[in-house]
């Protein structure tokens, strides 16, 4: 049997409107846990007096998220459908956790949207859905959660519809495109499986929904390489193995490639997937790779390989598009907080606020504004205070995305348009 097509997805929305118990569902009723992990659970779930948290537990598997019954860490679970290999990258609904939920869209091919029938939209729908957008995911179903809660009502779920709708509509979304399934992930209905409990509803599933809109990533196989370095280790008797995801390009043993902006040199021995041999690692591929010529100083997180022949750019300023999310004083010109890009984190100076988009429509709406604010789009110019490997969001996506973060929190999220080469 062939291999199915496989895709990252992740789950967005509000933090009570039951995205862990979604996941916690498609798991289970996909096979991918067992019944008597599921039993573990319940009894657990049971003992913590949070017994309608079970499914959630699959997902929050740290002892002190299942006591305080939130989600924190980013999980990576699989499951499969008829037609698709997903791997689910959960995405924390809590503010703070907005960080991770970059890191998960700048890996992700489409998202579920969740939405809770009971509450509607809420300020972190918007903000995912928003971020969603400006990090490129063009692909998304919507979970209509929580039907269960409104007895079934068709209004409520018509309601909750004509609401997102609206919602993506102006975030320049074709609403029309978007399957928006009525579904209880708590209950099971119309998950995995057609429910009983909704007549009314002649949609499909959300796994058919899943099936019938995604369509695979292309591989970025004729771009040249280009792999994010995540860790180094120096194993004994081996030598030095760094480890990241390919995000462009074929990376094979004999290859001589360079680290940027580190500028080391070396020859891959060979490399490895789910310890296994690989005779070639594709973009997506989580890999550690074995090296000649460097030791484990010479690199570091936030470098990126690529051959030596097309090394990866390293910029000494870039132009971004971004969107303001919050801020803890106000976003001008001068200020200097810390980028995130890929693996790597590198305070910038916003040396020029360029223009002030409509988040909208993306038309010019002022001319070089004197500050910025949360919900607003814009153009700015960045100066990295060290070298950093970017690229062009139109040369290669995924290291042309960024979160700007400053004491603890997200303040905004872009992508990388334009650049000067340090070089």
């Amino acid at each position: 049997m062939a291999e199915k097509p496989h895709i990252n997805i992740i789950t967005s929305g509000h933090v009570d409107h039951g995205k862990s118990t979604l996941i916690g569902r498609l798991l289970f009723d996909s096979g991918a846990i067992g019944e008597q992990e599921m039993r573990k659970l319940k009894e657990k779930a049971k003992e913590l007096k949070k017994e309608t948290f079970e499914f959630a537990f699959v997902m929050d598997n740290l002892k002190e998220e299942r006591e305080r019954g939130v989600t924190i860490d980013l999980m990576h679970k699989e499951f499969q459908t008829p037609k698709f290999y997903f791997t689910i990258i959960d995405c924390p609904g809590h503010r703070d956790f907005v960080k991770n939920m970059i890191t998960g869209a700048s890996q992700a091919d489409a998202a579920i949207l969740v939405v809770s029938a009971k509450d509607g939209i809420q300020e972190q729908t918007r903000e995912h859905l928003y971020l969603a957008k400006v990090l490129g995911i063009q692909q998304l179903v919507v979970a209509v959660n929580k039907m269960d809660a409104v007895n079934y009502e068709k209004a409520a779920y018509e309601k909750t519809k004509t609401e997102v709708g609206k919602l993506l509509q102006t975030l320049g979304y074709k609403a029309d495109k978007i399957p928006m399934v009525a579904c209880s992930a708590y209950v099971g209905d119309n998950v995995f499986k057609k429910s009983t409990n909704m007549a009314w509803y002649t949609g499909p599933t959300l796994v058919e929904a899943l099936d019938q809109t995604i369509v695979p990533p292309h591989k970025q196989l004729d771009k040249p390489l280009r792999l994010p370095v995540q860790d180094v280790f120096a194993i004994t008797g081996v030598g030095t193995v760094p480890v990241g995801r390919v995000e462009s390009g074929v990376l094979k043993p004999g290859d001589k490639i360079i680290f940027e902006p580190s500028g080391a040199q070396a020859e891959v021995k060979s490399i490895e997937m789910h310890h296994k041999q690989l005779t070639r690692a594709e973009p997506g591929d989580n890999v550690g790779f074995n090296l000649r010529g460097v030791s484990r100083t010479d690199i570091k997180r936030g470098d990126v390989a690529g051959h030596l022949n097309n090394p990866p750019t390293v910029a000494k300023e870039f132009t971004a598009q971004i969107i303001v999310l919050q801020h803890p004083t106000v976003l001008t010109k001068g200020y200097t907080p810390v980028f995130h890009c890929h693996t790597a984190h590198v305070a910038g100076k916003i040396i020029e606020l360029v223009k002030k988009l409509d988040p909208k429509t993306g038309a010019v709406s002022e001319e070089h504004p004197e500050m910025l604010k949360p919900g607003d789009a814009a153009i700015i110019r960045v100066q990295p205070s060290q070298p950093i490997v970017v690229e062009k969001q139109a040369d290669f996506p995924g290291l042309a995305k960024f979160a700007i973060r400053d004491m603890g929190k997200t303040i905004a999220a872009g992508i990388v348009i334009d650049l000067v080469k340090a070089k």
